[in-house]
């Protein structure tokens, strides 16, 4: 790190639990986003801020006038642009420092398993369950972390995975693969400030799980009810019989 980044950082930098050695981790690392709506926003909006060296955003969607009231990283003059690109503009104004990849494309196939391959850990903030469920699988095959939430009407949730830890569930031991089952804000509403507060946290537990900081979010499941302000921490099991990961623990020899 350059003296400017030394001084961009110093508060982070003077917690003991971070010191220079986990602000360089930071610096160090590539995260991959997958999704620049109302989580990715506040999520790759405070990684840039707090030092991650390199984001990889994917989307495939363009601004919307309904996205500016909840999607931060937005604004009224990115309308028709690409969500990547704008996200992009305000990324670099935060950090200049941070290398900005963008994908304005659904990440799927061969592609998502490229880009999850290439990232120390990855973002879940998409809203449907098919993406959800490739990704969960593509970061088990690559053993990348995997950190995955959501927010719909007044409540999120947010739970994070490692395929490297034997005992650590996976995403689709939290949900079976199930019917299609509409999730969008779109079709069910949501209200603005819990996707930030939903998002900041996706972020948080990348920086602990990064810098090696705390306990994580590994085998439990955050929910929020944001009607009454109050928070449940769910302890969450792997599934012997899971689909996506039981396999892979039986070819490792667990």
């Amino acid at each position: 790190m350059n003296e400017n980044q030394l001084l961009r950082f110093s508060r982070q930098i003077m917690l003991p639990e971070m010191d220079i050695a986990g602000q360089q981790k930071l610096v160090d690392a590539r995260v991959l986003i997958v999704g620049m709506g109302g989580l990715g926003c506040p999520a790759a909006m405070y990684l840039a801020a707090a030092g991650v060296g390199s984001l990889v955003i994917a989307d495939d969607d363009v601004v919307e006038l309904t996205n500016l009231q909840r999607q931060i990283a937005h604004a009224e003059q990115s309308l028709g642009q690409a969500k990547v690109e704008s996200a992009r503009e305000r990324l670099l104004n935060l950090n200049p420092d941070v290398e900005v990849t963008t994908m304005h494309e659904r990440l799927q196939g061969a592609r998502l398993e490229e880009a999850v391959a290439g990232a120390d850990l990855v973002l879940d903030a998409c809203d449907n369950f098919e993406s959800r469920f490739e990704i969960n699988k593509a970061c088990i095959a690559a053993g990348k972390p995997l950190i995955s939430a959501a927010a719909i009407r007044m409540q999120g949730q947010i739970a994070a995975f490692d395929s490297n830890d034997p005992a650590s569930p996976c995403y689709q031991c939290l949900y079976p693969r199930v019917g299609e089952i509409d999730t969008s804000c779109a079709r069910n509403g949501v209200m603005a400030p819990l996707v930030g507060i939903i998002g900041s946290i996706q972020a948080m537990e990348a920086i602990k799980m990064i810098t090696d900081i705390g306990r994580t979010l590994v085998g439990r499941l955050l929910l929020l009810d944001a009607t009454t302000m109050q928070w449940r921490d769910l302890k969450l099991p792997r599934d012997p019989v899971c689909e996506a990961c039981s396999d892979q623990m039986c070819r490792a020899g667990l």
